[in-house]
């Protein structure tokens, strides 16, 4: 039995803050390429002259966009990003969520840019600043992941899902 739970502990191991991080930031590379084609959709079906115009609309169909995103593939468990780390999301018991809690996932996943964009919504900053800000708050964001008992970032933790390692499937 307890090699049953040593195996089933291996098998949930969480990856490195680092391995998690690189993800992240490809995972942002790969965004960059769905936002393109999605704003790029966007202005052709609304017929959107200028990049200011119909900006709300465009921020809540990119907000839906990766909503359909984040919530398809956090049900299959992986995202290409994902998949290139060697990372798959689980529930907490480690199997496939459903695409209930991947959506709720992606909604609290948002912590991740709420905060400082509440804060820069109130001031008058440079873009630089602005883009300092967000990348401190993430920095801040994903070392507070060390204080959580089993390494997770904690939107995670309330959402009921992590983050483990995943070998490549066989061929």
């Amino acid at each position: 039995m307890n090699a049953n739970l040593e195996a089933s502990d291996a098998a949930l191991r969480t990856p490195s803050l680092r391995r998690r991080m690189a993800c992240w930031i490809y995972e942002g590379l790969l965004l960059f390429a769905v936002m393109f084609m999605a704003g790029y959709l966007f202005s052709t079906l609304s017929q959107t002259r200028h990049a200011l115009d119909n900006r709300h609309g465009l921020q809540a169909f990119l907000f839906l966009i990766f909503g359909i995103y984040f919530t398809w593939f956090g049900h299959k468990g992986q995202t290409l990003a994902m998949k290139t780390w060697r990372i798959r999301l689980v529930d907490t018991s480690g199997k496939a969520l459903s695409q209930g809690r991947a959506l709720w996932r992606y909604v609290l996943s948002w912590v991740w840019f709420l905060p400082p964009l509440i804060v820069i919504s109130g001031l008058a900053l440079s873009g630089g600043e602005t883009l300092l800000l967000l990348l401190g708050w993430a920095c801040v964001w994903a070392v507070l992941s060390r204080f959580q008992p089993e390494g997770q970032f904690w939107h995670d933790v309330w959402a009921g899902t992590r983050l483990i390692h995943s070998e490549p499937l066989s061929r």
